[in-house]
């Protein structure tokens, strides 16, 4: 199956297939990518529900959107986006009047185009400013907050966010050692500071995570989004969401279980009294994963989980 958006893409979609076959696009249905990036889910979506399927597109990055735009051009009114934050579906939807949706997918985590883009400072790869974040409007940077921030907060989200063993050492250093202005400045201190690599993996992998999803309160926006998705789903709708680490597949793991049961009283109580009814079903309890063709293809997708759920 290719995907004729897909022609002059600035990268590959992560599990495309698996998202054509989850979502399972029909004419007229209505889908939200809610994370649309540079359209690659969404073009594959409209391809798959011509002649009538509509789609809207969501993402606070202006420079996704004005690629995803002239990519998609040819759905003409089919297609439309807006530059916001998935949080905001509910609004979105009414604006739109669009009273449920067909099918929603969320590919979590940062873009291969934001990684690649060193003016956005998501890498240390390729040296750029501390920003790391997704929308400009946001209000605060990764600069911001290492160069501002309390030593004991500054290792509370490197353990949170990014499960960071050295996390005190390394907000201490960071303390001792600003202002931090670029990426490769504070990755390399961090290296040296940690005395040298851990095997594959540089030092400050784990606290440019949590300094991202810090950024961008990642973890609390995944937590606003799912309710309002399941909701927002006709009955026979399918949810489709990619994570990309532990703490987000955790989160998503854990609604799916609990909205798909229809009981969520402790164990020790043996009656009912939550009244809590399921609302939704598990296509599979276990994540989708990609296979090692699309893995060589694209080194991303080693650590992409996908969970899809389907509306009662």
């Amino acid at each position: 199956m290719t995907n004729p958006a897909e022609e002059n893409a600035p990268h590959d979609p992560v599990l495309y297939h698996e998202i054509i076959l989850a979502l399972r696009p029909k004419s007229p249905g209505r889908y939200v990518d809610a994370t649309l990036g540079a359209g690659g889910h969404a073009g594959g979506i409209l391809e798959a529900s011509s002649p009538d399927g509509c789609l809207l597109g969501m993402d606070l990055d202006p420079q996704a959107l004005a690629i995803a735009r002239q990519r998609l051009a040819r759905y003409g009114s089919r297609f439309s986006a807006v530059q916001r934050s998935y949080v905001h579906l509910r609004e979105a939807l009414a604006e739109l009047g669009w009273q449920g949706v067909d099918g929603i997918v969320v590919d979590l985590g940062v873009s291969s185009m934001q990684i690649d883009t060193p003016q956005r400072g998501f890498s240390f790869q390729s040296d750029g400013p501390l920003d790391m974040r997704f929308g400009p409007e946001q209000p605060r940077s990764a600069a911001q907050i290492v160069n501002q921030w309390a030593e004991a907060d500054l290792a509370d989200i490197l353990w949170r966010y990014g499960e960071e063993r050295s996390a005190r050492r390394i907000a201490r250093l960071m303390v001792q050692q600003r202002p931090f202005e670029t990426t490769r400045q504070l990755a390399e201190a961090i290296a040296r500071g940690s005395g040298g690599p851990r095997g594959k993996i540089h030092p400050a992998t784990r606290t440019f995570q949590a300094l991202r999803i810090a950024v961008n309160d990642e973890l609390r926006a995944v937590e606003e989004l799912l309710p309002q998705a399941v909701e927002a789903l006709n009955p026979g709708g399918r949810l489709a969401v990619i994570s990309f680490h532990s703490l987000e597949d955790r989160i998503v793991k854990q609604y799916f279980h609990r909205e798909s049961r229809d009981c969520v009283c402790p164990p020790e109580r043996l009656i009912c009294t939550c009244g809590h009814r399921a609302v939704i079903d598990e296509i599979s309890r276990r994540p989708l994963t990609a296979g090692e063709v699309e893995i060589q293809r694209n080194s991303r997708a080693r650590s992409a989980k996908l969970r899809v759920v389907e509306k009662r």
